[in-house]
């Protein structure tokens, strides 16, 4: 069953050039729409963003997907501050693919920039993940699943590009972020490791081998999201007043119960339809980094 506590049901993304990102994830990535329409009131509000109301959204899956994930664009004006990895919140999404060196080949020169290029891992078993960024500033990884990883089930994509599997989260404070996601939401820690990141290190100008703290969160052995400790010189996130936060925006998760959270809401849990939500309940609430959590409850065991 997919739709179980913690697991990523959607990543949305804020664009300012909506046909150009939809085209860009439906042609080059792959991904099918399904849904389109303009943001409702109801979420509008829920997200303390309503300027966004009436701002046309599309809801995309990887082929075949059915309910196992999405990927959400919501337009929304340019923030002409917003430099992407340089900013606390939701800074990236990483992403299950088939192949990572044909997905490079197909990327090459398209409005969604390789920033690594794919290597051999050290044991020649597979390949190093792709780091890139979109028309509008999101950060995506794109990495090829083959084994277990930290005692941590990964999800081995079906599509080309399958679905989020993980969200990158940059904390000034990670150990106040990592309790927020295990307290107030209901996920456990599941281990602390350092390692150098190019993406990281390259925004900020940092030597290549310097390396940076993250804390992977997850339910059981299904990841969920990494929280890393960002280097000095990362700042708030700008954005425009009434609206999502620029680039990577929000993440949803599936929760057992919203009267579980422990963590204030925006506003009282709406009940909606359509693929994401399935008549479900669902609410938002802001984490200790500042990032946007979506809740949408599925019920389930405690």
């Amino acid at each position: 069953m997919f739709d179980t506590h913690g697991r990523i049901k959607c990543g949305t993304i804020s664009v300012p050039d909506f046909q150009g990102s939809l085209t860009d994830w439906t042609n080059l990535l792959g991904y099918e729409c399904v849904e389109t329409g303009k943001v409702p009131i109801e979420l509008a509000n829920g997200w303390g963003a309503i300027k966004t109301l009436g701002a046309r959204t599309a809801l995309l899956a990887p082929p075949g997907g059915g309910d196992t994930g999405f990927v959400r664009l919501i337009e929304q004006p340019a923030v002409l501050a917003y430099l992407p990895m340089r900013t606390y919140g939701w800074v990236g999404y990483e992403l299950t693919v088939r192949d990572v060196p044909s997905l490079h080949d197909r990327l090459r020169g398209s409005n969604i920039r390789i920033l690594t290029a794919p290597e051999r891992t050290p044991d020649g078993t597979g390949w190093t993940p792709i780091e890139a960024t979109g028309r509008a500033g999101e950060v995506l990884f794109f990495n090829a699943v083959t084994d277990t990883l930290r005692d941590l089930e990964f999800p081995r994509a079906v599509a080309d590009v399958d679905r989020i599997m993980v969200a990158m989260l940059a904390a000034a404070d990670r150990a106040a972020a990592v309790r927020f996601h295990v307290d107030a939401l209901g996920f456990s820690e599941s281990g602390t490791f350092r390692l150098p990141y190019p993406i990281i290190n390259t925004a900020f100008g940092l030597p290549p081998e310097t390396e940076s703290e993250a804390t992977v969160i997850s339910v059981g052995r299904m990841p969920v999201c990494e929280i890393d400790q960002f280097p000095p010189g990362t700042t708030e996130r700008k954005q425009l007043l009434g609206y999502l936060p620029p680039g990577n925006a929000m993440v949803s998760f599936a929760v057992r119960s919203l009267a579980a959270i422990r963590a204030p809401l925006i506003a009282p849990p709406e009940t909606l339809h359509g693929p994401l939500y399935a008549g479900r309940r669902t609410a938002c609430t802001r984490g200790a980094a500042g990032e946007l959590i979506e809740l949408i409850e599925v019920g389930g065991g405690v």
